[in-house]
């Protein structure tokens, strides 16, 4: 058995960043409530201790270093809360997050997670991304997007890029394979008038494995087309 909280916390010390108490003690209680509801609906393959800190909680959180306080931001696709309840906890009341996602039980997960983590600052919508980005309450209102493992990035643009205010960021988890997706994007970007302005590599080591990931940013140059996004089906059937 590891210590948890030592160990997350010098983890973050390797990236530089620090965690105070309080997010310390939230952070083991998320994983708490993480391995339990686990037992009950598929949120996670990862329950060992020191790999949900790894590949779970160090990994998202490398996002914060590109995200400002007093942004507003919508996780997309968000799961089990990652990387939205992360960046939640980080920041502590400092930023308002937006949780989506279309599994009501995860949704519930999350809900639990809020009350007992005690988050002020975090709002949950269950609702699919496309719907949600043709909603006028929330499309272009945001400065930040963030999504992780969720789809490829032509069909993430459609999803996410809607949501965004003119010059808002997507913020974007990615894997190894993101040369492929980017080689499959093009049409994407021009199409929902939006560039890629950095690409930012980073990994972690566990037991002797390197794990290379990449979080993409993605600037908003201009008001997305009412075309956009289209229904699921067409998204599917024919990315951009």
């Amino acid at each position: 058995m590891i210590n948890f909280k030592e160990t997350l916390k010098e983890e973050c010390k390797k990236i530089n960043l620090e965690l105070d108490e309080q997010a310390l003690n939230r952070f083991e209680i998320y994983k708490d409530l993480l391995i339990k509801w686990n037992e009950k609906i598929n949120l996670t393959a990862i329950t060992e201790e020191y790999e949900v800190i790894m590949k779970h909680f160090i990994d998202c959180l490398e996002i914060v270093k590109y995200i400002n306080e007093k942004e507003s931001v919508i996780d997309v696709g968000t799961g089990a809360g990652f990387p939205g309840i992360v960046i939640a906890i980080y920041f502590n009341s400092n930023i308002r997050i937006t949780l989506v996602d279309a599994l009501e039980k995860r949704v519930k997960f999350l809900q639990e997670v809020i009350s007992k983590l005690e988050l002020k600052n975090v709002e949950i919508i269950h609702s699919r991304a496309e719907e949600l980005s043709r909603n006028e309450n929330y499309r272009e209102k945001f400065d930040v997007v963030t999504s992780r493992a969720v789809s490829a990035l032509n069909v993430l643009l459609e999803f996410n890029i809607p949501l965004l205010k003119k010059d808002g960021r997507a913020l974007l988890l990615k894997g190894s394979n993101l040369q492929s997706e980017l080689d499959t994007s093009k049409k994407a970007l021009q199409v929902l008038k939006c560039k890629i302005t950095n690409t930012y590599e980073y990994n972690y080591k566990i037991n002797e494995e390197i794990y290379n990931r990449y979080i993409l940013e993605v600037l908003k140059e201009d008001k997305t087309s009412d075309k956009y996004p289209r229904n699921y089906g067409k998204i599917k059937k024919n990315p951009l």
